[in-house]
């Protein structure tokens, strides 16, 4: 019972970039220093005494039911997922066309200040040199400030689907396949000949049957 309720949080770590991820079950090694009881000043038990504390109990492998799910497949497959990360290339298509057209603007008024250096002042002709770098910086500021909140639209929007709908889904499969574990696909290794393991293609059709497209909000200093 204990397991099938760590199962259940299958859908909980979605991760950026990104990207989405989900973990279940992380693997990790863990290593044991001695440390002197001298040393340290503090009293120590054998190992042996320690482990008395420890039961023999552990889960039967004849009573677990195992799944794999691959979440790379289904940030790349998953309808829901196409079209959000469409929608972010869009907004992203944009900034590098505003980029394109200030970068030949600045380029212009850059040639013409190399072009008036013998005709202006010193004074006018540094006046127009800081108003040009100050445009440069402007632009930067501005492209880099506009990126980052299109990254955070993005990212919201991927963890409002991941707990209103691949969250909900997950969870609506491990119930219904009575799963006693379910593991992220990137951590695992599967042989031939393992039927029902990888449940990824199922979670993609519910996925999709259950919203397709859903609409992030728009970043500010977009159209």
């Amino acid at each position: 019972m204990a397991n099938k309720n760590q199962s259940s949080s299958a859908g909980k770590k979605f991760v950026k970039y990104g990207i989405i991820a989900v973990a279940v079950i992380v693997v990790a090694a863990l290593s044991i220093w001695g440390l002197s009881a001298a040393w340290r000043g503090e009293k120590t038990v054998s190992a042996e005494e320690a482990l008395q504390v420890v039961t023999t109990d552990a889960a039967n492998a004849a009573d677990l039911r195992i799944a794999v799910i691959r979440m790379d497949a289904i940030q790349t497959q998953a309808a829901v997922l196409q079209n959000l990360t469409e929608q972010r290339a869009k907004y992203e298509e944009q900034l590098r066309d505003e980029l394109e057209s200030k970068q030949k603007e600045l380029e212009k008024e850059k040639e013409d200040i190399e072009a008036s250096q013998g005709v202006l002042t010193q004074d006018k002709l540094q006046q127009r040199v800081i108003d040009y770098q100050r445009r440069v910086t402007e632009l930067q500021r501005d492209l880099t400030e506009r990126a980052q909140g299109l990254e955070v639209v993005f990212q919201k929007a991927l963890n409002e689907i991941q707990e209103q709908h691949l969250d909900p889904v997950i969870e609506g499969i491990i119930a219904k396949k009575n799963l006693s574990l379910v593991i992220d696909g990137r951590m695992a290794r599967i042989g031939n000949n393992v039927e029902n393991l990888d449940i990824t293609d199922e979670v993609i059709k519910a996925l999709d049957k259950k919203i397709s497209k859903y609409t992030m909000e728009k970043p500010q200093g977009f159209k």
